[in-house]
């Protein structure tokens, strides 16, 4: 349901039969050290892991994804509105990473997305509407039907019936088990320092760092950019799918997880500051909550936290290639973290495999 018609199957590249459960080997088997283990380091691992290569993963954390951005994520597969404002590249290939997710992680929520704005904001959602494929201009009476508790509160919608989301935390945690169960192992609470990927270039085939900002020293022009996000329980609301409401000023979705609760964000603000939210960040988000629906007024807050991500000027995320091929930097996820990981290992997969030396992600220096 997730991809167009034409875009379901996607090729695992030339010398690997599949990238489902049954692993695939390549050409030649490869020790191969991946420095980070959040979202883009979990793919990294699960891919080269299923095709029989040596995986060995680093994480400085102690505990698994503590330090890493992307446990911050709204898990949103939505290359459609992605659109609206990433490059054309970002949508093109998130439908085949979205195939990608489709076919080997269990978990993915295929229930579309919903875009709505106030009574005073319709020209937001005509402005998003002109920005985006893949959608349908629906009236009340269809997002009662899609929406029961959104009833009456929106005169008119964008519904984007093919896309989908996960539960971050699950989702991570699934990544992790099927990467190990694949055969890589990962070593947390180890030094992933500088220091520590050029004494694993002595021994390993290839490194792939997935380190996100630690890794400027190597990458100068990655930039941080912060984002905020606060995760709430609510019983008398009950949402089935991703629900964007449109503003001028304050960009907010309502991510559905389990157990009543919901993932509300996101701010995204030109800065590396890791301190927690502030005030105003947490008047802005709950506000805007409360705008979507009353109810949100009495859920209990469990967490508000705050992260940064890596993102290059463009805000495109890259493979980038060093030393004739032995170095690969995975960086610059953006806000894309999710959608495109499983691409940018497909592009790391296919490069060492042999059968991929040019592709819109990959940069050779």
């Amino acid at each position: 349901m997730l991809s167009p018609p034409g875009l379901d199957m996607v090729s695992p590249g030339a010398g690997c039969v599949s990238w489902k459960k049954e692993a695939c080997v390549l050409r030649s088997n490869r020790n191969i050290v991946i420095f980070g283990a959040g979202i883009l380091g979990l793919w990294q691992a699960l891919l080269f892991a299923r095709s029989g290569h040596q995986v060995r993963v680093i994480e400085k954390s102690r505990r698994p994804f503590s330090d890493a951005a992307s446990q911050y994520a709204g898990a949103m597969i939505a290359p459609f509105c992605e659109a609206e404002s990433a490059e054309a590249v970002v949508r093109e290939l998130g439908f085949e990473a979205a195939a990608i997710w489709r076919q080997l992680v269990p978990g993915l929520i295929e229930n579309g997305s919903l875009v709505v704005a106030g009574a005073r904001d319709q020209n937001e959602l005509k402005r998003f509407a002109r920005l985006t494929e893949g959608h349908e201009t629906i009236g009340a009476a269809s997002i009662a039907e899609l929406e029961p508790d959104l009833a009456d509160r929106f005169h008119a919608a964008l519904y984007f019936e093919h896309e989908a989301h996960m539960i971050t935390p699950t989702t991570m945690q699934a990544i992790l088990q099927l990467a190990m169960d694949a055969g890589a192992s990962f070593d947390f609470g180890e030094d992933a320092s500088v220091s520590s990927v050029a004494r694993a270039k002595l021994n390993a085939d290839i490194i792939v760092d997935c380190r996100g900002l630690g890794a400027r020293e190597e990458l100068p022009d990655l930039r941080g950019v912060r984002g905020e996000r606060i995760l709430v329980r609510t019983r008398e609301l009950n949402l089935s799918r991703p629900v964007r409401l449109l503003h001028p000023r304050y960009p907010f979705y309502a991510v559905p997880w389990d157990n009543g609760r919901v993932l509300i964000g996101a701010t995204l603000i030109e800065s590396e500051d890791t301190t927690p939210m502030t005030v105003r960040s947490a008047l802005e988000l709950l506000g805007m909550a409360y705008a979507l629906h009353p109810a949100f007024g009495e859920a209990e807050i469990l967490e508000m936290s705050a992260g940064v991500r890596p993102s290059f000027s463009d805000n495109i995320p890259r493979v980038i290639v060093r030393d004739n091929g032995r170095h690969l930097f995975v960086n610059g996820a953006y806000r894309h973290g999710f959608l495109l990981a499983p691409m940018l290992a497909r592009v790391t997969h296919d490069f060492v495999a042999g059968t991929v030396q040019t592709h819109p992600l990959l940069l050779k220096q």
